[in-house]
């Protein structure tokens, strides 16, 4: 089993890479393969709505988001972590978020996805909600733990003092391993739930509209 990592840090060795760490060592510990991909100070743009995606098959804008596509595709969970900025997370990584969910159209459905945050003291609540809701909105699991994902520290490192946070961190992880082996059983013996047909609708009706 593979979880792929996206860290939103432009920091390589800050809080929040000491944070994916402790999930890192704990998903190996556990049987579990964690592939980091750190994607904070790289040249990642926002989506223009241009609905190219839907004829190419990848987004039209040939940068990370793409590369991370294919591993994306490949992995049984995603755990996507940043720093908090103004209540929310690194830009950055909400425009690979955006673009990656958008223009990627493999069935999503049962992988299991989680999110992690960093902060030196408040806004983590308000960022964590904004990166689960990337999960829940196309039939992705979301793996808890014994406390809202966030773990705190300012200056890089101070991260390793919240003994409470790191706990958390391995509680995700170990959580988050025993719900894809427990997904990967169920799709073997009673395989994916049953899929309607989308049934779009609008909030603004021409036919109503005089």
């Amino acid at each position: 089993m593979k979880v792929l990592i996206i860290n939103g840090s432009p920091r390589k060795n800050g809080n929040t890479s000491l944070a994916v760490s402790e999930i890192v060592k704990t998903l190996e510990a556990e049987g579990v393969e964690a592939e980091v991909c750190q994607i904070g100070s790289r040249d990642i743009r926002g989506c223009i709505a241009c609905g190219k995606c839907g004829e190419l098959g990848k987004c039209v804008f040939n940068d990370g988001v793409n590369e991370l596509a294919a591993e994306f595709e490949a992995a049984d969970g995603l755990i996507v972590a940043s720093p908090v900025y103004y209540a929310s997370a690194n830009a950055t990584l909400i425009a690979c978020l955006d673009r990656l969910f958008f223009s990627t159209h493999f069935d999503k459905t049962m992988k299991v996805g989680a999110s992690v945050v960093v902060a030196r003291r408040g806004g983590c609540s308000a960022t964590f909600d904004e990166l689960n809701k990337y999960f829940t909105i196309c039939g992705m699991p979301v793996a808890s733990s014994t406390y809202w994902n966030s773990v705190h520290g300012r200056e890089p490192g101070q991260a390793a003092f919240d003994a409470e946070g790191l706990q958390t961190m391995r509680n995700l992880a170990k959580n988050m391993a025993f719900l894809m082996k427990s997904i990967a059983l169920g799709k073997e013996k009673y395989g994916l739930p049953e899929k309607e047909a989308w049934q779009p609708t609008h909030f603004i009706r021409e036919d109503i509209m005089d």
